[in-house]
């Protein structure tokens, strides 16, 4: 891979492993065995639009519109509260199941309620465009670092999209292969957990960013 490519590849690594809406979608997919595969390639495929959108210098339009910006923002604020309360009512679900001693049918129950492939990409599909995060971790930021680049901004561009490719594959096999373990109810509550605190999080410091 040539220098600039690997820029590109170390950068998008370095802002796709945080952990984020995205990667904990996917971790629930794998977790619950609901087509992780397709999950996986939705948010390659999603970034890799984003990432290019971004070098094509769609970026450099959304930041000198700060209304659009902000409306975006909003919406993906709301979003994000909306799907990390779910999470944490599920967790909270989870823990009064393990009380009531009816831990058995717990992570089985949550992934046959899930629905099918339709409704893991719109998840999936819902967690990508409506994150303000993604736009500015994907459009703004990796579209001025490969503006930067001259000549070689679609090449750090292919080495950004290669290292979302290799993330979202290598967490999409790591789910699944560790489903039995992490399916037991204890560990699905702590799942639903985490994935409640970090929505909620990320809409915490996005809102801050734009209102205060």
């Amino acid at each position: 891979m040539s220098a600039p490519g690997l820029h590109g590849f170390v950068l998008a690594l370095s802002l796709i492993a945080a952990i984020g809406a995205q990667n904990a979608y996917v971790l629930r997919a794998g977790v619950a065995r609901r087509h992780v595969g397709a999950v996986a390639a939705l948010c390659i495929a999603s970034d890799a639009v984003l990432m290019s959108a971004g070098t094509a210098g769609f970026g450099a339009l959304v930041t000198a519109r700060p209304g659009l910006l902000a409306a975006v923002t909003a919406v993906g604020v709301a979003f994000l509260i909306g799907y990390g309360a779910l999470a944490l009512r599920g967790a909270v679900r989870g823990i009064r199941a393990l009380r009531a001693g009816a831990a058995a049918g717990l992570a089985a129950d949550a992934g046959a309620g899930a629905g099918g492939l339709g409704a893991a990409l719109a998840g999936a599909a819902a967690v990508t465009w409506l994150n303000p995060h993604a736009y500015l971790d994907t459009v703004v930021f990796v579209g001025s670092v490969a503006a930067a680049q001259g000549p070689d901004r679609w090449v750090f561009t292919a080495g950004a999209v290669a290292a979302s490719a290799t993330w979202f594959t290598a967490l999409a096999a790591g789910a699944r292969a560790a489903a039995p373990w992490l399916a037991r109810p204890r560990a699905w509550v702590a799942v639903d957990a985490l994935t409640g605190a970090v929505m909620l999080l990320l809409a915490w410091r996005i809102g801050a960013g734009l209102w205060w």
